[in-house]
């Protein structure tokens, strides 16, 4: 299972993929359509929008991401506190089986 870590410290933003079946964690890959500049979280802007779109690719394929980013950013990302924020792969899985994508 995986599970997705965002931390806001000194250095900026670090958005991670911890993988508890192999103990790996590595950044999460920024797919790049709204914000060039990065990831953020807490509000509903192009930043939220490409750590939605970024979070649903890796965690269900790109073609279900476009589909439902918004709806994720303002479910999940919009609402993540400033600091620091987790979310497991499961509760990805709920949203999209309540919003009919499995």
């Amino acid at each position: 299972m995986k599970v997705y870590k965002g931390r806001r410290g000194y250095d900026g933003i670090e958005v991670t993929v911890f993988d508890t079946d192999t103990n790996e964690e590595t950044p999460l890959n920024h797919i790049i359509k709204h914000s060039p500049t990065g990831f953020e979280w807490g509000y509903g802007g192009s930043g939220p929008a490409d750590l939605a779109l970024s979070i649903l690719t890796d965690a269900a394929g790109y073609k279900t991401a476009q589909n439902f980013y918004q709806n994720f950013k303002w479910e999940f990302v919009a609402n993540f506190p400033y600091k620091e924020w987790q979310l497991t792969e499961e509760e990805i899985r709920k949203f999209l089986k309540e919003k009919g994508a499995l």
